[in-house]
């Protein structure tokens, strides 16, 4: 299924901000904002939900300190007891300022490592897919605003070109 979109064009992040604001305050659904470098504040502009990325880093670090102390426990202690350094393997708790380190980087490893895959997989970025850019201008120096047409195609040209924008488009966007 196809849609019209229009594609409005920027130079300068400063006014891309303004223009986002405006339309997003004229009540029109902003589809997508391609930038060629983060642009702070942009999310919040256009009233993005917070991501949750760092609740699923959190439990991917609960599960790598869960990994590790197991890992430990299974190796050190019940499986191949050694006297290491004078130290007693009797138990965990007595070696666990020993295992501190191990805790500390598979806590890191998992959480990072995992992070990663969920970004990916939660943004729809594997290997080989086909870049959804529509302007390739977007990764050198401009910026570009996806505004959805719902019927008031001059109405929004209008608007657009009134916010600072230097070309705007009309295009068809698949689904």
């Amino acid at each position: 299924m196809a849609s019209k979109v229009i594609h409005a064009v920027y130079n300068d992040d400063d006014i891309l901000m303004h223009a986002v604001k405006e339309v997003r305050a004229a009540h029109h659904h902003i589809e997508e904002v391609y930038t060629p470098f983060p642009v702070h504040g942009l999310d919040k502009a256009m009233g993005l939900a917070d991501t949750r990325i760092a609740i699923t880093s959190f439990m991917y670090g609960c599960l790598g300190l869960t990994v590790a102390i197991v890992m430990m426990n299974y190796i050190m202690i019940q499986d191949w007891p050694q006297d290491i350094g004078g130290k007693p393997s009797f138990s965990y708790l007595e070696n666990m300022p020993a295992f501190v380190p191990i805790m500390f980087e598979l806590t890191v490893f998992f959480a990072a490592h995992l992070m990663v895959i969920t970004f990916y997989l939660r943004s729809r970025m594997w290997p080989f897919k086909k870049a959804e850019n529509p302007d390739k201008r977007t990764t050198d120096d401009l910026f570009l605003m996806e505004v959805g047409v719902h019927g008031n195609e001059k109405e929004l040209k209008d608007l657009l070109l009134n916010t600072g924008a230097i070309e705007v488009t009309v295009t068809e966007k698949d689904e």
